[in-house]
């Protein structure tokens, strides 16, 4: 059957000729960053990207068609269009039969990218377990589609509104590999350390390459997790953490309730800071991204 999957010209060509390419979600463009700074964040991380000599790979549906880069147009139309909605890997097939046009979340975009044969996936923080999950179950879709999904994925810990043991916990379960970089703390996103130890460290993109190599050598079938700690004087302040965490607390806050409240309160309590670090965050795993698939694509020709 052919596939479904929208390859863009840019993108295919790097892919035949070995070079360094790294996927990126959409719903950090469609609902992750305020209107109208989205588009030019969007632009930024691509070029980012291309002034490393690496291209990029936005991971979007158009219309329905799973998109693998977009044109200026298609970006464009992810970060406007009011009416775009957010995929995660569960709802990639209905979107493409309803024709809808969505952001990609971690899940969706992690997903799509193994597909297109691309190692390497770039995004802010991933999604997991949620405080009060022993009652409530709430677990992003992130962690069990990367027990699923053989791809590198650098982000910033997760966020800090999580429960970060058990979600460490359940990656392990999941056999999701978990490497810090240049750290032996796991991250906690808008926080450089979360408190929690990690069992593996890599000091630079050709071990964090050297491990891709050995993992696909015995045809590992789940990601690799490279946790990249935003620099301790760019973090934001725990105590605006704290304030917000016992405010939801306080009102009896549960469930899927729980992060947006958060989310809200951290932004009023800094002053809209959270945003400028959310977007510093992503700058800096786009970055080492780079330079592992520059690294990986040396040791292999870029073939996943």
């Amino acid at each position: 059957m052919r596939s479904p999957l929208q390859v863009s010209p840019e993108v295919s060509a790097a892919l035949a000729a070995g070079g360094p390419v790294v996927a990126l979600e959409s719903a950090i463009i469609s609902h992750g960053l305020p209107r109208p700074g989205n588009a030019a964040a969007a632009r930024r991380f691509a070029a980012a990207l291309r002034a490393r000599g690496v291209t990029p790979a936005t991971i979007a549906l158009i219309d329905g068609v799973p998109k693998i880069g977009l044109t200026p147009d298609e970006l464009e139309r992810i970060a406007a269009d009011e009416s775009v909605v957010k995929v995660s890997s569960r709802d990639i097939g209905i979107a493409m039969a309803r024709k809808a046009t969505g952001g990609t979340t971690v899940a969706a975009a992690s997903a799509l990218a193994a597909r297109a044969g691309i190692a390497v996936f770039a995004t802010g923080g991933l999604g997991g377990v949620h405080r009060g999950a022993a009652q409530t179950f709430d677990e992003s879709a992130d962690l069990t589609v990367l027990s699923r999904t053989p791809v590198t994925v650098v982000s910033a810990g997760v966020k800090s509104i999580l429960d970060i043991p058990a979600t460490l916990e359940r990656l392990e379960t999941l056999s999701v590999a978990v490497v810090g970089y240049r750290t032996s703390r796991f991250p906690a996103f808008w926080l450089a350390d979360s408190g929690c130890e990690l069992d593996w460290r890599a000091d630079t993109p050709e071990e964090v390459a050297d491990i891709m190599v050995a993992r696909r050598a015995l045809g590992e079938q789940s990601a690799l997790l490279v946790a990249n700690p935003v620099p301790p004087a760019a973090q934001l302040d725990p105590a605006a953490l704290a304030a917000a965490l016992a405010a939801a607390e306080q009102r009896g806050i549960r469930g899927k309730g729980v992060s947006p409240f958060l989310l809200d309160r951290i932004r009023e309590a800094t002053g809209g800071i959270s945003v400028g670090v959310n977007l510093e965050i992503v700058l800096g795993n786009i970055a080492v991204a780079g330079k592992i698939a520059q690294a990986f694509a040396e040791r292999t020709g870029g073939s996943r």
